[in-house]
């Protein structure tokens, strides 16, 4: 069986896998913990690592039992046809969330174009090119999961 991405509505990735569940499919919606804050006061909160994005492991006969759940919008697909993740690249996923958090980070003068290993944090021993740099941010493509990843500084 494959791993297949949905596109699901926006805010509803915990639901929909919560429901995709209930009725039986294995999903995995990888959630981290932020710390959100509001005037008067701050809370840690679990949100999804990838927003609007749900990882399904179905076969191909049963792809379109996911349809039945609320919330669900379509199929990620890539190329023509329906965007498959391999198991490595879940379990890439899984390894990394198991990570502890950093606590101190120090920031390297990077460039566009160079080519580094990350050390710490969600994607510890992950490759990744340096895309962009600005006064605030790197923005990041991790080869082997194919995303870009948005790193702050200041």
């Amino acid at each position: 069986m494959n791993w297949y991405v949905i596109y699901t509505k926006p805010k509803w990735e915990k639901k929909v896998a919560e429901r995709l569940t209930e009725i039986g499919i294995e999903c995995y919606c990888p959630l981290i913990i932020k710390i959100k804050q509001w005037s008067d006061r701050k809370k840690k909160v679990e949100m999804p690592l990838f927003n609007s994005y749900v990882f399904v492991q179905l076969s191909d006969s049963e792809r379109n039992s996911v349809f039945e759940i609320a919330g669900v919008v379509r199929y990620l697909f890539w190329l023509g046809k329906p965007a498959v993740v391999r198991d490595e690249e879940i379990n890439i996923i899984k390894n990394s969330l198991k990570s502890p958090n950093i606590a101190d980070a120090s920031v390297l003068p990077f460039h566009v174009g160079d080519k580094i290993k990350l050390e710490s944090g969600a994607f510890n021993n992950q490759n990744a090119i340096v895309q962009e740099v600005s006064n605030t941010h790197y923005i990041l493509v991790l080869e082997s999961l194919g995303c870009v990843l948005k790193i702050k500084y200041k």
